[in-house]
C-alpha cells in the first residue's frame, strides 16, 4: 500500500505543477483575475494533499486499514475538490457549463477534512 500512496503522492504533485506552469503562462491570458485565483485554489489543495499523501505512505506507524482510508478520502477529495475547481474556473474557455458539479466541491472538501481527522485519530491512539 506505501508504494503505491507515494505514487500517487508523486503524480498528483507533478500534475499540480504542471497546472500551476499552465495557469501562470496559458490561463492567465485568458482568464479573469478571480477565475484564476480560484483555479490556483485547486492547485495549491491539489499540492498540499500530495505532500499529505507522501507522508501517508512514508509513514509505519498508521495501521494498514486506517492508511487505505485515508488514501481514498484523499484521493476522492482531490479529485472532487480540485477537479470541480479546475472544471468551474473555466467554464468560460470550454463554454460547457459545470455549476451542476459545483455541489460536489463541498463534498470533496468534507472527504479531505475526514483524511485529516482519520490521521490525528491514528496518532491520538497511538500510545
Amino acid at each position: 500500500m506505501n508504494n503505491k500512496i507515494i505514487k500517487t503522492a508523486i503524480l498528483l504533485g507533478m500534475i499540480a505543477i504542471i497546472l500551476g506552469a499552465f495557469g501562470a503562462h496559458a490561463l492567465k491570458k485568458v482568464l479573469n483575475v478571480e477565475q484564476l485565483a480560484t483555479f490556483e485554489t485547486g492547485i495549491k489543495y491539489q499540492m498540499y494533499h500530495a505532500l499529505f499523501l507522501l507522508f501517508l505512505g512514508l509513514n509505519n506507524d498508521i495501521v494498514e486499514k486506517a492508511k487505505k482510508t485515508i488514501y481514498w478520502f484523499t484521493l476522492l477529495g482531490i479529485v472532487f475538490f480540485s477537479g470541480s475547481i479546475y472544471l468551474l474556473s473555466t467554464m468560460t474557455l470550454t463554454n460547457i457549463n459545470f455549476k451542476p458539479i459545483g455541489i460536489i466541491t463541498p463534498i470533496g472538501g468534507t472527504m479531505l477534512i475526514l483524511a485529516w481527522a482519520l490521521l490525528f485519530l491514528q496518532f491520538v491512539k497511538k500510545k
